[in-house]
């Protein structure tokens, strides 16, 4: 049986990049990323967005805000739905840092509705919707993961590496 490593290496990078944010309705910012092929290595499998298939990087999963006893806020705002004209200069980028890897196949909209609707609108203290995306993008920007890996030896060829690599 193969492990599942998709779901430690979520966790893993969740913990790693915990952002601090001061802000009235939560403590904290997770950046959540995933790696394209331990997603379509699950028993889920996976789809390709209909822009094409993902670079061979981490890819956003989400920006989330979190409270210090481990618990989360969501669905915080249905009056304020996502709007794909809000981050319309940022498509582009986002299809590349941020796609969607669920079935069906489909041009990540979805997957940033959901996004938005579960987690952005419950950062609207300090976020608008623009500034939610455009946020997860810079930090992505910084937390250069697969850069840092390289870095310490492990390549993105599908090979195994121990916990202390």
């Amino acid at each position: 049986m193969k492990p599942n490593y998709s779901f430690l290496l979520k966790l893993l990078i969740a913990q790693c990049l915990a952002l601090a944010c001061a802000s009235q309705g939560y403590d904290f910012f997770y950046l959540v990323q995933q790696w394209p092929g331990s997603y379509c290595d699950t028993t889920q499998g996976c789809c390709y967005p209909t822009t094409g298939k993902p670079a061979s990087d981490f890819g956003i999963h989400g920006l989330w805000p979190n409270y210090d006893d481990g618990s989360y806020p969501s669905n915080c705002d249905s009056n304020n739905p996502f709007d794909l004209s809000q981050v319309s200069d940022l498509t582009s980028q986002m299809q590349v840092s941020w796609p969607s890897l669920a079935c069906p196949s489909s041009d990540d909209t979805s997957f940033w509705t959901h996004e938005w609707d579960k987690h952005g609108t419950c950062s609207e203290s300090v976020l608008d919707e623009h500034a939610y995306f455009q946020a997860a993008l810079d930090l992505k920007a910084q937390a250069n993961i697969l850069q840092a890996l390289e870095n310490a030896g492990i390549q993105a060829d599908g090979g195994l590496y121990s916990l202390t690599a």
